[in-house]
C-alpha cells in the first residue's frame, strides 16, 4: 500500500467499495487509487469482481457501501460531471449492427455533444487508431466480433475523455489487432490520459499497466508494478503471482 501513498494527483479514488447481490458478496471492502496518467490494470478471474467495480465507477451500479471519485467527482452524487470526463468501453459489446462502424462512432459522438464542425474529423481519427478506417463505411453486422470490440474502444474515446475505463478490451481480437489496441493505450498515457482496464491476458497486463491491483472472490489481495509483484513473490510472470496468491489460474472461474 506504499506505492498508493505517494500517488500525488490521484484521477480515481476507490474507498471501501462493496457491492452485494442479494446474498452474495461481489465486491468487498474494496480500497485503491489511481494516478492521473497512469495505466492500472485490474486482475482476477470470472466472477472475482472486475465487472462489478467498473460499473460502480461509471455509476451503473449503486455500491451498498463504501465510495468512487472519478476526476475528483462523487460518482453516486455527481453522475453527469463524472460521465462527462470518461469514456467506457464495457466488456457487453453495445454496438448497432445496422449501422457502419463510422456511423455508430458518430452517433455516440453526438449524443455527448462532441461539436459538430470537429466530430467527423474525430471519428475518422478514432476509426484509424483502432484500425477500422478502411472498413469504417461497412455495416457493422459484417465484422467479426473483436472488430465490434474495436468500434466500441472507438465509441468510448470519441469524445477525447481524460479517464478511460475498458473492460475487456482485446477479447476476441487477432495478434496484429490487439497489438495496435496496445499502442494505442500507450499513446492515450503518453497524451496524459489514465486508463483503467481489465483483461484475462498476462502478458498485456505486463506490456501496458504501470500497476496492476489483483482481487479475488472481491477482495485485494495484491497491488504494485508488475516488476515489483514478480519480484515479491519469485515468480516468473503475473500468472504464476496470481497460481500464488489463489492456486488457480488467471482463466479459471471464481
Amino acid at each position: 500500500m506504499q506505492k498508493q501513498e505517494t500517488l500525488t494527483a490521484v484521477a480515481i479514488s476507490i474507498e471501501g467499495l462493496t457491492k452485494d447481490y442479494g446474498g452474495m458478496r461481489a465486491v468487498d471492502n474494496l480500497t485503491l487509487s489511481v494516478a492521473e496518467a497512469e495505466v492500472f490494470g485490474l486482475l482476477g478471474p470470472n466472477g472475482s469482481g472486475k465487472t462489478t467495480t467498473i460499473n460502480c465507477l461509471t455509476g451503473i451500479l449503486r455500491p451498498t457501501a463504501g465510495m468512487v471519485r472519478v476526476g475528483g467527482f462523487d460518482v453516486q452524487k455527481e453522475t453527469g460531471k463524472a460521465r462527462e470526463i470518461m469514456g467506457v468501453s464495457p466488456q457487453e459489446t453495445a454496438v448497432y449492427p445496422y449501422l457502419t462502424g463510422r456511423e455508430n462512432v458518430q452517433l455516440f459522438g453526438e449524443l455527448y455533444s462532441v461539436k459538430r464542425e470537429s466530430l467527423g474529423e474525430r471519428v475518422d481519427q478514432v476509426m484509424e487508431k483502432v484500425g477500422l478506417i478502411e472498413v469504417a463505411g461497412r455495416k457493422v453486422s459484417k465484422y467479426s466480433g473483436g472488430m465490434r470490440r474495436r468500434v466500441s474502444i472507438a465509441m468510448a474515446l470519441v469524445t477525447d475523455p481524460r479517464i478511460i475505463l475498458l473492460d475487456e478490451p482485446t477479447v476476441g481480437m487477432d495478434p496484429q489487432a490487439r497489438r495496435e489496441v496496445w499502442d494505442f493505450v500507450m499513446e492515450l498515457r503518453d497524451r496524459g490520459k489514465t486508463v483503467v482496464l481489465t483483461t484475462h491476458y498476462m502478458e498485456e497486463a505486463e506490456d501496458l499497466c504501470d500497476r496492476v491491483g489483483i482481487i479475488d472472490h472481491g477482495r485485494l489481495i495484491a497491488l504494485g508494478s508488475p516488476a515489483d509483484l514478480k519480484a515479491e513473490y519469485g515468480a516468473r510472470d503475473l500468472e504464476d503471482v496470481f497460481i500464488q496468491l489463489t492456486g488457480r489460474r488467471i482463466r479459471e472461474g471464481a
